[in-house]
């Protein structure tokens, strides 16, 4: 088995496409770091983030007056407020003007990783199909599940090299553009009854890190089972990133129903939890993660069913 996954990470590695998708990782977190260090960053450095946080809470005051605004948002902005006052109260930085904004930010380009990924996962058993280096494989000793599996955890590390290499570059990035204090600086958040909690930063971002690369497992997971029925790269890429960037647009759509709790889309954005902010209010981390793991095996039952059954010596 460690021999099959060296053999299909050599695959992965020796190509100049995966390069380019590392290049454009470090390319793109280094460009939308200084953008936001260039526009907003430098001026709450110093005891600008007192000015910035007042300023938020006049423009949050001036939100909350619409009268169209929905319940949701109106929460939102008032624990926002409250958030930021409590800051000012305190005489607790906020992270703005200092690196744990820049790196929390990052956290948002785990979405690229997916995309990234996916494209490794939609062309790994896809390609082989094509060009015809399927019959290779399958003339060895190994039996069909093993190769699956290899495949399979070649391209999750694959994954967490990207998840790395953002988290790695965000840091230095940020920690260069805003110094490297405020290590110890608290993350102040609220929960649903109002209390303001002081949480640990480093363990709270890990934990954002974390959970959002759930969300990359289940979509590589889809795109690796549709490579797998079609032997299709486009439709296994082209399917799951659609459907990644479709989630959501459904999610509005099926909110009124109380079954679309059940849905992938409404399930894979773990963070909800550490806002706890969740899609359903009725919904909770372990029936999240149960939904989960449920797709989860559905996705490689079929993908083992049609890649161990199915006649691949044409």
């Amino acid at each position: 088995m460690v021999n099959l996954v060296l053999n299909e990470n050599m695959k992965i590695y020796r190509r100049v496409r995966t390069w380019i998708l590392v290049g454009l990782m470090v390319a793109l977190v280094l460009f939308i770091n200084i953008i936001e260090w260039n526009e907003d960053g430098k001026k709450a450095q110093g005891d600008g983030w007192r000015v910035k946080l007042q300023q938020d809470n006049q423009r949050y005051s001036e939100i909350l007056k619409q009268p169209n605004l929905g319940k949701d948002d109106q929460t939102f902005y008032e624990q926002q407020i409250v958030i930021n006052n409590y800051h000012l109260e305190q005489n607790i930085r906020s992270t703005d003007g200092t690196m744990w904004d820049g790196v929390n930010g990052s956290a948002n380009l785990m979405i690229v990783i997916t995309i990234f990924t996916i494209i490794i996962a939609g062309d790994s058993l896809a390609g082989e199909f094509s060009s015809g280096t399927i019959k290779l494989l399958l003339i060895r000793p190994a039996s069909r599940i093993k190769i699956l599996v290899s495949k399979y955890i070649s391209f999750l590390m694959f994954g967490m090299l990207l998840l790395f290499i953002l988290f790695i570059i965000s840091v230095v990035i940020n920690g260069i553009l805003y110094g490297f204090e405020y290590m110890d600086l608290p993350l102040i958040s609220m929960t649903t009854d109002g209390q303001i909690l002081e949480r640990n930063m480093v363990l709270n971002l890990w934990k954002t890190y974390m959970l959002n690369s759930i969300s990359t497992v289940m979509y590589v997971t889809l795109a690796f089972m549709i490579s797998s029925a079609f032997r299709s790269s486009a439709m296994a890429i082209g399917f799951s990133i659609g459907t990644l960037f479709a989630g959501n647009i459904v999610l509005e759509a099926l909110h009124r129903f109380d079954w679309s709790k059940y849905l992938l889309f409404a399930n894979t954005d773990l963070t909800q939890y550490l806002t706890e902010r969740p899609y359903q209010e009725d919904m909770t981390l372990s029936f999240s993660i149960g939904v989960l793991v449920v797709y989860f095996l559905v996705f490689n039952l079929i993908s083992w069913l049609i890649f161990t059954r199915r006649d691949v010596a044409a």
